[in-house]
């Protein structure tokens, strides 16, 4: 068990990988996490992808309905996924040997890049995976006039 990150590719993937490099720097403009966010809520893994068409965030969240999950997007372009992992309800004559299923309530925030049509986020939750994609918005290329040569 590492608690410092892998530099030579690879996912980490334990749950104790808590080493933020980026937590204390002030990142304004730039599409990386917000500061903060990788301390609290480390156990709900978020994967983001940029296609050309859009930006999209795929959630693994087994065991919660789409009614207890929140996908918002604040001013400043935060995309802000949240929700809440129920408890199991104990009985009385239960004995647990191991509970190793996280619980409780989650949040990550996103900070969007500034190509995107906040507008038009779609979020779809299936098979205990959410999906939200965030559009592209279109690079509007400068138009360009030809200009004569005269003489």
């Amino acid at each position: 068990m590492s608690l410092i990150p892998s530099f030579f590719g690879g996912r980490r993937s334990n749950t104790f990988d808590l080493w933020d490099p980026f937590q204390d720097f002030p990142f304004t403009g730039c599409a990386l996490s917000v500061p903060g966010e990788t301390a609290s809520f480390a156990n709900t893994r978020i994967d983001w992808k940029e296609t050309p068409e859009a930006h999209v965030f795929k959630a693994d969240l087994p065991g919660v309905k789409k009614e207890e999950v929140k996908v918002e997007v604040e001013e400043g372009r935060i995309l802000q996924i949240s929700g809440d992992r129920r408890v199991e309800k104990e009985e009385k004559n239960d004995k647990w040997h191991r509970v190793e299923r996280s619980s409780g309530k989650f949040m990550r925030r996103f900070r969007l890049p500034e190509n995107v049509k906040v507008n038009e986020v779609k979020a779809a939750m299936e098979n205990g995976a959410l999906t939200v994609t965030v559009p592209k918005a279109e690079v509007k290329k400068p138009d360009v006039k030809a200009i004569d040569i005269s003489g």
